[in-house]
Protein backbone atom coordinates (compact mmCIF):
# COMPACT_ATOMS: atom_id res chain seq x y z
CA UNK A 1 0.00 0.00 0.00
CA UNK A 2 1.24 3.57 -0.95
CA UNK A 3 2.71 5.52 1.99
CA UNK A 4 0.02 8.14 0.40
CA UNK A 5 -2.23 6.50 1.64
CA UNK A 6 -1.56 6.11 5.38
CA UNK A 7 -4.41 7.74 7.46
CA UNK A 8 -3.43 10.92 8.62
CA UNK A 9 -4.61 10.47 12.13
CA UNK A 10 -4.72 6.54 13.69
CA UNK A 11 -7.78 7.44 15.11
CA UNK A 12 -9.58 7.48 11.97
CA UNK A 13 -11.38 4.59 11.73
CA UNK A 14 -14.26 2.01 12.63
CA UNK A 15 -16.02 3.30 15.90
CA UNK A 16 -17.37 1.32 18.70
CA UNK A 17 -20.91 2.44 17.68
CA UNK A 18 -20.29 1.15 14.20
CA UNK A 19 -19.73 4.57 12.49
CA UNK A 20 -16.73 5.50 10.86
CA UNK A 21 -14.67 8.54 11.67
CA UNK A 22 -13.98 10.35 8.83
CA UNK A 23 -12.36 13.49 10.61
CA UNK A 24 -11.00 14.22 13.91
CA UNK A 25 -12.04 16.58 16.03
CA UNK A 26 -8.85 18.51 15.75
CA UNK A 27 -9.23 18.15 11.55
CA UNK A 28 -12.99 19.89 12.29
CA UNK A 29 -11.78 22.47 14.56
CA UNK A 30 -9.37 23.53 11.87
CA UNK A 31 -11.81 22.77 8.90
CA UNK A 32 -14.35 25.23 10.66
CA UNK A 33 -11.86 27.87 12.14
CA UNK A 34 -10.21 28.23 8.02
CA UNK A 35 -13.64 28.19 6.63
CA UNK A 36 -14.95 31.18 8.96
CA UNK A 37 -12.34 33.01 8.95
CA UNK A 38 -11.84 32.82 5.04
CA UNK A 39 -15.39 34.02 4.87
CA UNK A 40 -15.37 36.94 7.17
CA UNK A 41 -12.17 38.06 4.66
CA UNK A 42 -14.30 37.35 1.48
CA UNK A 43 -17.13 39.75 3.32
CA UNK A 44 -14.84 42.44 4.12
CA UNK A 45 -12.62 42.30 1.44
CA UNK A 46 -15.62 42.54 -0.49
CA UNK A 47 -16.52 45.75 1.24
CA UNK A 48 -13.17 47.42 0.26
CA UNK A 49 -12.74 46.62 -3.02
CA UNK A 50 -16.14 48.61 -4.60
CA UNK A 51 -17.71 51.42 -3.09
CA UNK A 52 -21.23 50.58 -4.10
CA UNK A 53 -20.27 47.44 -1.67
CA UNK A 54 -18.94 49.31 1.67
CA UNK A 55 -22.10 48.52 3.43
CA UNK A 56 -20.82 44.89 4.12
CA UNK A 57 -18.13 46.76 6.07
CA UNK A 58 -20.80 48.27 8.16
CA UNK A 59 -22.30 44.94 8.90
CA UNK A 60 -19.31 43.97 10.62
CA UNK A 61 -18.68 47.05 13.03
CA UNK A 62 -17.68 49.65 10.37
CA UNK A 63 -14.95 50.14 7.76
CA UNK A 64 -11.92 51.04 10.23
CA UNK A 65 -13.21 47.82 12.36
CA UNK A 66 -12.66 45.80 9.31
CA UNK A 67 -9.81 47.14 8.23
CA UNK A 68 -7.91 45.64 11.70
CA UNK A 69 -9.51 42.68 11.74
CA UNK A 70 -9.20 42.01 8.15
CA UNK A 71 -5.22 40.98 8.20
CA UNK A 72 -5.34 39.51 11.51
CA UNK A 73 -8.26 36.90 10.36
CA UNK A 74 -6.78 36.26 6.94
CA UNK A 75 -3.32 35.01 9.17
CA UNK A 76 -5.68 32.91 11.49
CA UNK A 77 -7.04 31.34 8.23
CA UNK A 78 -3.51 30.35 6.66
CA UNK A 79 -2.68 29.13 9.66
CA UNK A 80 -5.62 26.80 10.05
CA UNK A 81 -4.79 25.78 6.09
CA UNK A 82 -1.53 25.18 6.78
CA UNK A 83 -2.03 22.65 9.61
CA UNK A 84 -4.46 21.01 7.29
CA UNK A 85 -1.77 21.19 5.01
CA UNK A 86 0.71 19.18 7.17
CA UNK A 87 -1.42 16.41 8.14
CA UNK A 88 -3.66 16.22 4.86
CA UNK A 89 -0.94 16.40 2.12
CA UNK A 90 -0.45 13.02 1.65
CA UNK A 91 -4.28 12.06 1.08
CA UNK A 92 -4.57 14.61 -1.13
CA UNK A 93 -1.65 13.62 -3.75
CA UNK A 94 -3.72 12.87 -6.85
CA UNK A 95 -3.59 9.28 -7.43
CA UNK A 96 -4.14 6.63 -10.88
CA UNK A 97 -7.46 5.85 -9.14
CA UNK A 98 -8.28 10.13 -9.16
CA UNK A 99 -7.76 9.87 -13.05
CA UNK A 100 -10.40 7.07 -13.56
CA UNK A 101 -12.56 8.76 -11.73
CA UNK A 102 -12.39 12.25 -13.08
CA UNK A 103 -12.70 10.60 -16.08
CA UNK A 104 -16.18 9.50 -14.74
CA UNK A 105 -17.12 12.67 -13.27
CA UNK A 106 -20.01 13.15 -14.98
CA UNK A 107 -21.79 10.20 -12.85
CA UNK A 108 -20.69 12.15 -9.63
CA UNK A 109 -22.60 15.71 -11.33
CA UNK A 110 -25.91 13.36 -11.62
CA UNK A 111 -25.66 11.82 -8.32
CA UNK A 112 -25.13 8.29 -9.40
CA UNK A 113 -22.11 7.35 -7.31
CA UNK A 114 -22.46 3.56 -7.92
CA UNK A 115 -21.27 3.68 -11.13
CA UNK A 116 -17.59 5.72 -9.96
CA UNK A 117 -14.14 3.98 -10.07
CA UNK A 118 -13.81 3.31 -6.25
CA UNK A 119 -10.97 6.02 -4.81
CA UNK A 120 -9.48 7.03 -0.93
CA UNK A 121 -10.56 9.16 1.62
CA UNK A 122 -11.00 12.30 -0.92
CA UNK A 123 -12.08 12.81 -4.28
CA UNK A 124 -10.59 14.39 -7.31
CA UNK A 125 -12.95 17.42 -6.74
CA UNK A 126 -12.25 17.71 -2.77
CA UNK A 127 -8.07 17.48 -3.54
CA UNK A 128 -7.87 20.51 -6.79
CA UNK A 129 -10.07 22.41 -3.87
CA UNK A 130 -7.53 21.65 -1.51
CA UNK A 131 -4.50 22.59 -3.28
CA UNK A 132 -6.76 25.61 -4.67
CA UNK A 133 -6.54 26.84 -0.82
CA UNK A 134 -3.14 25.76 -0.14
CA UNK A 135 -2.00 27.81 -2.87
CA UNK A 136 -4.27 30.49 -2.53
CA UNK A 137 -3.69 31.37 1.28
CA UNK A 138 0.41 31.57 0.32
CA UNK A 139 -0.50 34.20 -2.60
CA UNK A 140 -2.81 36.14 -0.20
CA UNK A 141 -0.85 36.45 2.65
CA UNK A 142 2.43 37.04 0.94
CA UNK A 143 0.32 39.83 -1.66
CA UNK A 144 -1.78 40.64 1.71
CA UNK A 145 1.53 41.85 3.92
CA UNK A 146 2.40 44.12 1.11
CA UNK A 147 -0.97 45.74 1.29
CA UNK A 148 -0.84 45.95 4.96
CA UNK A 149 2.23 48.00 5.46
CA UNK A 150 1.65 49.87 1.64
CA UNK A 151 2.91 53.32 3.86
CA UNK A 152 6.20 51.41 3.89
CA UNK A 153 6.61 50.71 0.69
CA UNK A 154 8.73 53.43 -0.99
CA UNK A 155 7.25 55.45 -4.27
CA UNK A 156 9.88 54.24 -6.15
CA UNK A 157 8.56 50.64 -5.71
CA UNK A 158 5.33 51.20 -6.09
CA UNK A 159 4.90 48.57 -8.97
CA UNK A 160 5.42 46.20 -5.57
CA UNK A 161 2.03 47.98 -4.33
CA UNK A 162 0.32 47.39 -7.99
CA UNK A 163 1.87 44.33 -7.62
CA UNK A 164 0.25 42.81 -4.35
CA UNK A 165 -3.11 44.12 -5.62
CA UNK A 166 -3.33 42.44 -8.89
CA UNK A 167 -1.99 39.27 -6.75
CA UNK A 168 -4.49 39.62 -3.87
CA UNK A 169 -7.61 39.81 -6.36
CA UNK A 170 -6.38 37.08 -8.61
CA UNK A 171 -6.09 34.84 -5.61
CA UNK A 172 -9.24 35.95 -4.36
CA UNK A 173 -11.35 35.52 -7.38
CA UNK A 174 -9.88 31.63 -7.36
CA UNK A 175 -10.41 30.53 -4.23
CA UNK A 176 -13.90 32.43 -3.77
CA UNK A 177 -15.05 30.24 -6.73
CA UNK A 178 -13.83 27.41 -5.35
CA UNK A 179 -15.28 28.17 -1.96
CA UNK A 180 -18.85 28.74 -3.47
CA UNK A 181 -18.58 25.24 -5.42
CA UNK A 182 -16.85 23.54 -2.18
CA UNK A 183 -19.81 24.78 0.08
CA UNK A 184 -22.68 23.82 -2.65
CA UNK A 185 -20.77 20.08 -3.46
CA UNK A 186 -20.75 20.15 0.63
CA UNK A 187 -24.18 20.82 1.20
CA UNK A 188 -26.71 20.49 -1.49
CA UNK A 189 -25.18 17.73 -4.14
CA UNK A 190 -23.89 15.09 -1.66
CA UNK A 191 -25.79 14.03 1.32
CA UNK A 192 -23.95 13.43 4.64
CA UNK A 193 -20.66 15.62 3.61
CA UNK A 194 -21.71 18.61 6.02
CA UNK A 195 -22.89 16.58 8.57
CA UNK A 196 -19.50 14.49 8.39
CA UNK A 197 -17.34 17.76 8.73
CA UNK A 198 -19.42 18.46 12.44
CA UNK A 199 -19.77 15.27 13.82
CA UNK A 200 -16.98 13.49 12.15
CA UNK A 201 -18.49 10.17 11.79
CA UNK A 202 -20.04 8.58 8.83
CA UNK A 203 -21.75 5.43 7.95
CA UNK A 204 -20.29 2.49 6.79
CA UNK A 205 -23.01 2.73 3.92
CA UNK A 206 -21.90 6.35 2.99
CA UNK A 207 -18.38 5.65 3.34
CA UNK A 208 -19.00 2.55 0.84
CA UNK A 209 -20.42 4.12 -1.57
CA UNK A 210 -18.46 7.51 -1.90
CA UNK A 211 -15.02 6.34 -1.06
CA UNK A 212 -14.81 2.61 -1.35
CA UNK A 213 -10.99 2.17 -1.19
CA UNK A 214 -10.80 4.19 1.56
CA UNK A 215 -13.84 2.15 3.03
CA UNK A 216 -11.80 -1.14 2.13
CA UNK A 217 -8.92 0.25 4.30
CA UNK A 218 -10.94 0.88 7.45
CA UNK A 219 -12.19 -2.58 7.48
CA UNK A 220 -9.43 -3.68 6.46
CA UNK A 221 -7.14 -2.33 9.54
CA UNK A 222 -10.01 -2.63 11.90
CA UNK A 223 -9.78 -6.38 11.16
CA UNK A 224 -5.91 -6.80 11.64
CA UNK A 225 -6.30 -4.82 14.99
CA UNK A 226 -8.46 -7.78 16.44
Amino acid sequence: MSTSHIFSSSRVGLQPDGGILRYTLSERVHHWVAAITYAYCLWTGLAFWSPYLFWMAIVVGGGPSARFWHPWLGLAFAASTGWLYLIWRRDMSITPEDIAWKDKVEYYIRNEDENLPPIWRFNWGQKLYFWLIVYGAIALVISGVGLWFVESIPWSWRWLRYLSVAIHVTAALFTIGGFIIHVYMGTAMVRGGFTSIIRGEVSPAWARMHHRLWYNQVMKGSTDRK
